[in-house]
């Protein structure tokens, strides 16, 4: 948990107006996630950064008169007003790490974004996420291999996270959209600049079917500097990264590097040996990336969730992930156990299922490591 999930333990929903003094810092050229965080260490909230002296902000490492004189002449120079109208206007919601909307799983990362823009809706399924990312240019081979695995995590229950990119970032896309899933989509540019041109009809498909996120002002042009910062949040949003297709030099090795900086699974899909987008994938599984074969291989490496998420495809609240593999009857089974110790013939009574139907069912279980024996005859959930 961060810092500031500890120092706002009640989170909730803020107003446009309340948020004024996050985007107003947001604003000030030189400051980025990382000095956003360490202005955050030593100031209470964005509102007191503001109101400090161009003294005390140089005692913040990084940070010269320059910076210090252009964080206190903010408020004049920078039309946070009409910012905030033009998001009303477009229906552009703008979160912070406080507000209760905010992506639980991006106050994880050290250098989350300070401000968040979004368009569609956020929920907390969502937290159950696997990034899909890979080349622009795309193979059939990859285009298959994206689609089967996106399907299946769809089915599973996950929320599938991409860049919106040409190639495999907007396959990966358009496949949840197909399965009636959900999806996410991390722009490198304004929400309201569309980028690629030619996945303005998948932009709005994906506001229907999840959100589109951005942490730069709706009109920021897609700078080339850009996408390299908005890896992180596709990569923080997520379980872990699959890489489906990639040649030796890509932007989604670096979304994979960024993933095991923030203690994500890696995992690659494997391809043909003489093709130069199967390079970067062999490379990310010589250094220790799950070869991912099916949606199996993916689920059976993550680890606890830091919450149970309820998905439409589960009776109950899922708290690993391998929960969603399992058949009908053992998910019946597992509804009647809670994480204190559960008496086995009130499963029995409750489930409705023979004595040997339960108990099969409670050994597979623990096999999984999905729940242990307690003292007696007792078993509970991890």
């Amino acid at each position: 948990m961060t810092d500031t999930a500890l120092k706002n333990p009640e989170r909730r929903v803020y107003e446009p107006e309340e948020v004024r003094d996050n985007i107003l810092l947001s604003m000030v050229d030189g400051i980025g996630p990382l000095m956003m965080k360490r202005l955050s260490d030593c100031f209470k909230n964005a509102t007191a950064v503001l109101k400090a002296s161009s003294h005390d902000l140089q005692q913040v490492e990084g940070i010269g008169p320059r910076l210090a004189d252009r964080i206190v002449h903010a408020p004049e120079q920078y039309p946070v007003d009409e910012l905030i109208a033009l998001c009303r206007a477009k229906k552009i919601q703008i979160l912070i790490p406080d507000d209760i909307r905010y992506p639980e799983r991006l106050l994880e990362i050290s250098d989350m974004p300070s401000v968040l823009y979004c368009r569609g809706t956020l929920e907390a399924c969502d937290s159950l996420a696997i990034s899909i990312v890979g080349t622009r240019g795309i193979s059939y081979y990859g285009r298959k291999q994206t689609d089967r695995l996106a399907t299946e995590l769809v089915n599973a229950g996950f929320t599938i996270v991409s860049g919106m990119a040409l190639g495999v970032d907007g396959q990966a896309h358009r496949a949840a959209i197909n399965a009636n899933g959900r999806t996410l989509a991390v722009l490198g540019s304004g929400l309201l600049e569309i980028f690629p041109r030619e996945h303005e009809s998948l932009y709005h498909d994906i506001i229907e079917h999840g959100a589109v996120l951005s942490e730069f002002h709706p009109h920021m042009a897609p700078l080339k500097g850009n996408f390299p910062q908005r890896n992180r949040i596709v990569s923080g949003l997520s379980l872990g990264v699959l890489v489906v297709e990639s040649p030796r030099k890509s932007g989604s090795l670096i979304t994979a590097r960024l993933a095991m900086e923030q203690n994500r699974d890696v995992f690659a899909v494997p391809g043909p040996v003489d093709q130069e987008n199967s390079r970067g994938c062999h490379r990310l599984i010589k250094d220790g990336a799950v070869l991912v074969e099916s949606v199996d291989d993916i689920i059976e490496v993550l680890g606890p969730l830091s919450r149970p998420v309820l998905t439409p495809q589960s009776p109950a609240p899922v708290r690993l992930p391998s929960e969603v593999l399992l058949n009908d009857r053992e998910k019946k089974v597992l509804q009647f156990i809670g994480t204190l110790p559960t008496s086995i013939d009130r499963i029995i009574e409750e489930s409705g299922l023979a004595a040997h139907q339960v108990l099969g069912v409670i050994t597979a279980l623990e096999f999984r490591k999905i729940l242990r024996r307690g003292e007696g005859n007792s078993v509970y959930r991890l």
